[in-house]
């Protein structure tokens, strides 16, 4: 049955309407959640921003904060950014090592680049993608991605990184319909060496594909695994390394293609001491079966903030596909609220 244009905005509508509840769920005490669930706007939340330095860090961020609220409302009139009087000014020529409250947003910052970070984190991504087939079809993917680090001895670590989708995607052609729906979940597992080797920080394990997706056209039927790895070095404000991993098929509906793919995830990012960040990465995808590649080039931007005690991170960024197949998309925007809770 092929749904009205209607269902598409009520659909993407609900989505934002998820993380918003999501955030306020988390950052809100159970006896203060009002019973609708619904960010209160009054009286306002003051969340205290240390003054940022006075050099071009500063533009930066304020293009990013300006573009955030004017993408998430539920931001822009919930909170009220000011800079904390009692924090200290950050100096790009200061030798003091105290920790402040700067220091300890660009830290977090730094470890949500780390793809393996001893640290919990929720984030929630919002992917819009355009192209799809021969009606240029539009297609937005929530990706729920809770990390969860284990300490398993002093050495050594276990961090899971589990994807959760949840589509929308309008009809990609004659004779498809419009679908909404799960997709299929990938969870990876990183045993992890609690101290990096010769300044390199590695991890490896395995990767599984869940056949969770509720309906054929957003999933695939199979359940697969492969190996998993993923090595990165960190120094002077940058990130950077490869996450990579391979799936094939170990069982599943036999009317259904196997998979048998590659994931490839070179990245680069910088962290400025105002816990702003800018990320550079590709998320490629080769299908050994079909002989395609699906390589989209990101740039995202991200800020720490803090919610009452709770930090989070709003992301915002765009990509466009350096290749993908015959009536594959061709660009896309992402937004993201990330919670995290570090110990």
């Amino acid at each position: 049955m092929i749904k009205s244009p209607h269902h598409h905005a009520a659909a993407s509508h609900c989505m934002l309407a998820f993380v918003a509840g999501a955030l306020h769920v988390s950052a809100t005490p159970s006896s203060a959640v009002p019973p609708d669930h619904q960010l209160s706007t009054t009286p306002a939340t003051v969340v205290h921003i240390p003054s940022p330095p006075t050099h071009s860090v500063d533009a930066r961020s304020d293009i990013l904060l300006s573009s955030i609220a004017h993408v998430l409302p539920l931001a822009s009139d919930g909170l009220t950014f000011q800079p904390d009087p009692k924090a200290p000014l950050a100096s790009p020529t200061s030798n003091s090592h105290a920790p402040t409250e700067g220091g300890d947003a660009a830290e977090l910052s730094k470890k949500l680049s780390n793809p393996i970070a001893d640290l919990i984190s929720i984030p929630f991504q919002l992917n819009y993608d355009e192209g799809f087939g021969p009606k240029d079809a539009g297609q937005w993917r929530l990706n729920i991605q809770p990390v969860i680090p284990f300490n398993l001895t002093d050495e050594w670590n276990l961090i899971t990184r589990t994807i959760v989708p949840v589509i929308d995607r309008e009809s990609f052609g004659p004779g498809d319909d419009d679908e909404f729906g799960l997709g299929d979940t990938v969870q990876s597992f990183f045993f992890a060496p609690a101290k990096p080797i010769d300044g390199w920080i590695i991890g490896a394990g395995p990767v599984f594909n869940w056949p969770t997706a509720t309906e054929d056209s957003l999933g695939s039927r199979q359940w697969g695994m492969g190996p998993t790895v993923v090595a990165l070095r960190q120094e002077h404000g940058w990130t950077y390394g490869v996450l990579a991993n391979h799936v094939w098929s170990i069982a599943g509906e036999s009317d259904h293609e196997e998979i048998n793919s590659t994931f490839l995830q070179p990245f680069v990012s910088y962290t400025w001491p105002s816990a702003t960040s800018l990320t550079l990465n590709t998320e490629s995808t080769y299908d050994w079966n079909e002989g395609d590649w699906t390589i989209p080039v990101n740039l995202v931007g991200g800020q720490i903030f803090k919610l009452g005690k709770l930090p989070l991170q709003f992301q915002l960024g765009g990509r466009y596909y350096a290749d993908s197949p015959e009536g594959g998309p061709e660009w896309g925007i992402r937004l993201g609220i990330v919670i995290l809770l570090p110990k």
